[in-house]
């Protein structure tokens, strides 16, 4: 009976959250650009004046998850401390707060009929929840993203991060009262047992974000009716063609590889041709081994190892495996079109790129590789929000909806039709009294909608 009580008090307090969420974002609709940009400059404020509390708070967080054993990879994503990261962090949010307002950009104007004008307007999407693992960082960049482009959003945050999450989430919500808006715009929850409660509340969750684990991202999707935006795997190919540049081939596959194997727009999967195992393989091969990493070869790229160099045997499953550590597979291919058709059969539709100087092999696998990203001689770890110039993501998105690949500001927009009319009714163009004229309306006749109240 206790346990039933618990759980209705759960899920009460969690609609409460959802209820304030929903009042919150239908206010901030119309929140200039100018109190926006002042209220992403005073988060960063007082994130930089909170930095020693932040990275107390991390410190805990991490000590009590390596007593649990948490995993490399994501004790990796834990730790502010490293790499700059709360400094990359703050440049994340200058990024954002640097970018056009997204929101009331015309898209479409078209004239219906004299003084009947119809406009295509981008508008937030409303309510977005994002459920995340390990990575406090994410709750900045998605607060950043979130009050740039008037969403509000609940933020779901691993138990692992939950000292570090709080701090941050503290001046986030600081930041926002200063500048009177409602702090309710980013509000953080975090027990595991509140994931079900919010998956279930669809009248007031527009959209789902998840970051984590395949297994929690399989989960969110098969637990709620609201739309999910994302990945449940990152699992990226390099195809090393056999019209590659040798020196660009070692490079591309050793950053794809190691420059940061934690995170999902690493390479899992090296493919390579045929014609290259016994001239560029080999060096790719020694670089992959002198940085340590495991190679997981097929039985003809096993054979062409130079000596020294040990690989262990492939298996089928390893080519679907996202590793997020140091150890790729490897599989030898006779052509593009072999390795476009691994990549379909075996990838996770995120990133993958070939390595070639043949522009009819590029550009088949631009056209034929069914994935978000597709590069030609660059490394997949450019896959990135902030790498793309969108300031910051929410997350990367494989699927076909109206966001796609690294998720910014355009991907939190949908749109609305506003229609000015004056006094027109159907009734005249359905009789065959009246006809539609549907021109378009050109940019300079479009209305200035942002003097009326975008910036005031």
């Amino acid at each position: 009976m206790e346990t039933l009580n618990h759980h209705h008090k759960v899920e009460a307090s969690i609609e409460a959250v959802a209820i304030k969420a929903r009042k919150a974002a239908l206010s901030f609709q119309s929140c200039s650009t100018k109190k926006k940009n002042e209220a992403l400059q005073v988060m960063k404020e007082k994130i930089l004046s909170s930095k020693n509390e932040i990275l107390e708070a991390n410190q805990k967080d991490l000590k009590a998850a390596q007593e649990q054993n948490l995993e490399t990879p994501l004790l990796k994503r834990l730790d502010l401390s490293s790499s700059g990261k709360l400094e990359s962090l703050l440049q994340g949010i200058s990024a954002v707060q640097n970018l056009e307002d997204p929101v009331g950009k015309v898209t479409l104007a078209t004239e219906l009929d004299h003084g009947l004008e119809l406009y295509r307007v981008s508008c937030p999407l409303g309510v977005l929840c994002i459920i995340f693992e390990s990575r406090p960082d994410a709750a900045v960049q998605i607060s950043s993203l979130a009050i740039k482009s008037c969403n509000a959003v609940i933020l779901k945050g691993g138990k692992e991060a939950e000292r570090t999450n709080r701090a941050l989430v503290d001046c986030i919500r600081n930041a926002l009262e200063s500048v009177q808006l409602s702090p309710d715009v980013v509000q953080l929850v975090s027990t595991r047992e509140e994931i079900k409660s919010l998956l279930a509340l669809e009248q007031y969750i527009d959209m789902v974000i998840p970051r984590g684990s395949n297994s929690l991202v399989r989960y969110i999707k098969e637990n709620t009716k609201i739309p999910v935006m994302g990945h449940a795997d990152g699992i990226c190919a390099v195809y090393v063609d056999k019209d590659a540049e040798e020196q660009k081939a070692i490079d591309i596959v050793l950053d794809s590889k190691t420059q940061y194997p934690a995170v999902c727009n690493a390479t899992e999967t090296l493919l390579i041709h045929r014609q290259l195992l016994s001239s560029v393989f080999p060096k790719i091969a020694t670089a992959l081994s002198e940085r340590g990493v495991v190679m997981k070869c097929d039985e003809e790229s096993r054979k062409a190892l130079p000596e020294g160099v040990k690989a262990e045997a492939a298996q089928e499953s390893d080519y679907s495996t996202e590793f997020l550590n140091f150890t790729i597979a490897i599989k030898t291919v006779g052509d593009v079109h072999e390795a476009i058709e691994h990549i379909n059969s075996h990838g996770s539709g995120h990133t993958d790129c070939i390595v070639t100087e043949d522009k009819v092999a590029r550009d088949l696998f631009f056209a034929l590789v069914d994935s978000a990203g597709v590069y030609h001689n660059a490394s997949t770890r450019f896959a990135d929000g902030f790498r793309y110039g969108f300031g910051a993501e929410v997350g990367v998105s494989t699927n076909k909806i109206h966001a796609r690949g690294p998720v910014g500001l355009e991907g939190l927009l949908i749109y609305k039709y506003r229609l000015y009319g004056n006094g027109h009714t159907v009734a005249p163009y359905a009789k065959g009294e009246k006809e539609l004229t549907h021109k378009p309306i050109m940019p300079q006749y479009r209305p200035n909608w942002e003097q009326t109240w975008k910036d005031q």
